[in-house]
């Protein structure tokens, strides 16, 4: 699949899955939606981080990249500390709803400044094979087991771009 279609379609579909658990308030909490969403957040990030980004980086993106960086890392804080918090906690819902808000702003500053300089940057075939590993990545990264339970080591610092 083509790299840039593959994230947006995660974006997409993080997006939905966020809004869900926003509506369903903490009444209806969905444990296991959480714990699917914060996977799935992982594992974006780890691909973007790991192969999107440093396959980009000489294409006259690295500003966009480093704003990028900083932000999967405030994104990750985040996702690290509600996955420590019981949902009951009286700041489990407010701190939802800031990572819902910056996964959302995020997702728009890839698609509207990122994403294009790629496009324009890379032919299809390399776009579909920066896809692949991404997608393989993915999949390895989850088969390994519960993804989300690595973000909690990965707050120190905003990832290198390689």
């Amino acid at each position: 699949m083509n790299a840039i279609d593959l994230l947006t379609s995660q974006h997409r579909m993080i997006e939905a899955n966020m809004e869900k658990l926003q509506q369903g308030g903490m009444e209806n909490w969905d444990a296991a939606l959480f714990a699917e969403v914060a996977d799935h957040l992982t594992v974006h990030i780890a691909s973007e981080e790991q192969v999107f980004y440093p396959a980009v980086k000489a294409k006259r993106t690295e500003d966009i990249l480093l704003e990028s960086l900083e932000e999967h890392l405030s994104l990750k804080r985040l996702l690290a500390d509600l996955l420590e918090l019981d949902p009951s906690a009286q700041t489990f819902e407010p701190k939802f709803k800031v990572l819902h808000e910056q996964t959302e702003h995020h997702h728009e500053e890839e698609e509207e400044h990122l994403f294009p300089k790629v496009a324009r940057a890379l032919d299809a075939a390399e776009l579909e094979a920066l896809g692949d590993k991404m997608s393989g990545l993915q999949q390895s990264l989850r088969r390994e087991g519960s993804p989300r339970d690595a973000v909690s080591e990965q707050t120190d610092q905003a990832s290198a771009l390689e």
